[in-house]
């Protein structure tokens, strides 16, 4: 993509478009290179005004580029600084942006609410930190889709009743795929996992394994620990498998996200 060059700080007229030329370039998995240029874009939006065309900003927030972009300022900070000071700072970024687009009663936790551009925005989950350097040198080469996989994957439930259904990725559906067909029950799971390893470059690494498995690990570092040792006998809660961490889970981080966002002393 090239483009005028624009200092960071430098401040745009309101109303006023830029324009972009766009160049793509992709890579076959052969090793193949292969450079196009797409047609003209529509014309572009203008620069809006943070304080008062607040309202236009949050309905064009894309929230997966936004995740995306905020996860690649994160590996490139994870580089050069101490890891503690890169998670704080996503803290800082993330707790300003529900303070600056939610909708909230001051110290009310239980008011905040964030608009369907933003739900999906704030989440947080394991990951398996042997690997790191490897996912950061990938992630910053894949284009938006495979990054969002490597963000947060995929899970599908596979039936005899029907095609494949994506599932919550959540602890909670521990049984739901050991019976969709991750057990040896059904073909098509591993059908479909050969069919992805010859489609995408460069190519994953594939583990295949079981409800309870030693590979099962690999799995259980991705999903959210909703149940965990310490509530799996609480009342109410749903059936599925335990995960042994310390780590909260998606519901305990909003909450005290929430908490933070509303303060009045934030």
């Amino acid at each position: 993509m090239d483009r005028p060059h624009v200092l960071h700080n430098e401040l745009r007229p309101v109303g006023e478009s830029e324009g972009l030329h766009l160049v793509a370039g992709s890579q076959h998995k052969l090793g193949s290179n292969h450079l196009s240029y797409l047609p003209p874009p529509p014309p572009p939006p203008s620069w809006a005004d943070a304080q008062s065309q607040i309202q236009s900003i949050a309905a064009s927030f894309d929230q997966e580029a936004a995740a995306i972009l905020m996860a690649r300022l994160a590996v490139y900070r994870a580089e050069t600084e101490e890891g503690p000071d890169v998670l704080r700072w996503l803290d800082r970024q993330l707790i300003r942006l529900c303070q600056k687009f939610g909708d909230y009663h001051k110290d009310d936790p239980n008011s905040f609410r964030f608009s369907e551009t933003f739900s999906l925005y704030p989440q947080v989950f394991n990951n398996s930190p042997d690997e790191s350097s490897y996912y950061r040198h990938q992630f910053n080469r894949q284009d938006l889709t495979q990054a969002l996989i490597m963000v947060q994957p995929v899970l599908y439930a596979y039936s005899f009743s029907g095609p494949p259904e994506p599932v919550l990725l959540d602890s909670s559906n521990g049984g739901s795929v050991e019976e969709g067909g991750l057990s040896g029950l059904v073909r098509a799971p591993v059908d479909d996992a050969q069919e992805l390893l010859h489609a995408r470059f460069p190519m994953p690494r594939y583990i295949d394994t079981e409800h309870g498995g030693s590979q099962a690990r690999f799995l259980l570092s991705k999903v959210n620990p909703s149940q965990t040792h310490n509530n799996m006998y609480a009342y109410g809660q749903e059936s599925g498998a335990p995960i042994l961490t310390d780590d909260v889970s998606l519901q305990v981080f909003m909450d005290h996200l929430k908490k933070l966002a509303v303060s009045s002393a934030a």
